[in-house]
């Protein structure tokens, strides 16, 4: 029998990526707006707190296996701002493209551009039982945002490796690339070597 996993989104971008990863292993993956779950406020402090905060709010609501995610950007010359708090600072300061100037701005001359995204996935199987995951993409900030392509951040953000910014790169490049690709393929590690843990599921 198929085990159905929610992904407690309704982003139809991450619920794409979250398919094609884990799908391979026999699991049916669906989305928030399948099961009419509604969207969970994050009040963590730390993108952990928040992945889980909204994994279990999901299997408490749906009785069954869910999976939350939490991202964001983080600047080290901002003490890693805006970290967890990456879409209220953007909408705060006249959303996109507009917070790319309020950062560029707020670093200045600073020669430290690094910046890291990370993503963290938690795997609710019950309302204790909770597994996480993370994956980072790490990179630098560009002077000017450029490029069309991605979402968010992406525009500004050039990945280590790359000589030009995210949007700029071929999505399927990078997907490849990304956090949540990363912690997406660590659940899918997760899950082909603990096939046992959803048996009683």
């Amino acid at each position: 029998m198929t085990q159905t996993i929610v992904l407690a989104t309704h982003n139809n971008h991450k619920l794409q990526e979250a398919r094609f990863i884990l799908s391979p292993l026999g699991f049916n993956i669906i989305g928030g707006n399948d099961v009419h779950l509604p969207d969970i406020e994050e009040t963590g402090l730390t993108f952990e707190d928040n992945a889980r905060l909204k994994a279990i709010a999901g299997f408490k609501a749906l009785k069954q296996p869910v999976m939350a995610d939490d991202s964001g950007l983080c600047i080290e010359a901002m003490d890693n701002q805006p970290g967890v708090f990456s879409a209220r600072f953007a909408e705060k300061h006249g959303g996109y493209p507009a917070v790319f100037d309020v950062i560029n701005e707020t670093l200045k001359d600073n020669p430290n551009r690094h910046a890291f995204y990370v993503c963290v996935i938690a795997l609710a199987l019950s309302e204790t039982e909770v597994y996480t995951f993370t994956g980072y993409m790490h990179g630098t900030l560009a002077h000017f945002a450029s490029g069309s392509g991605g979402f968010g951040y992406d525009p500004l953000f050039i990945p280590e490796g790359m000589e030009t910014t995210l949007g700029h790169i071929p999505a399927d490049v990078k997907n490849r690339l990304s956090h949540r690709f990363k912690a997406l393929k660590q659940v899918y590690d997760f899950l082909n070597t603990h096939p046992h843990l959803f048996k009683d599921l």
